[in-house]
């Protein structure tokens, strides 16, 4: 299952971006989002987030 990101959470900071080895999280205004598509459930989004925002 494809991680979320909980958008009240998330500051947009990007470390899940740039910690997401398939390039499955962009920006999306001041917020980030995951393509669930793309996503290959790895966690290390979840883990490079400074807030939480991010759970399986």
């Amino acid at each position: 299952m494809p991680h979320k990101i909980n958008e009240a959470v998330c500051v947009g900071c990007g470390a899940c971006m740039s910690s997401c080895p398939v390039e499955a999280i962009t920006q999306d205004g001041d917020k980030c989002k995951v393509n669930e598509s793309a996503c290959v459930d790895c966690g290390a989004c979840e883990s490079a987030c400074p807030t939480g925002a991010i759970t399986a």
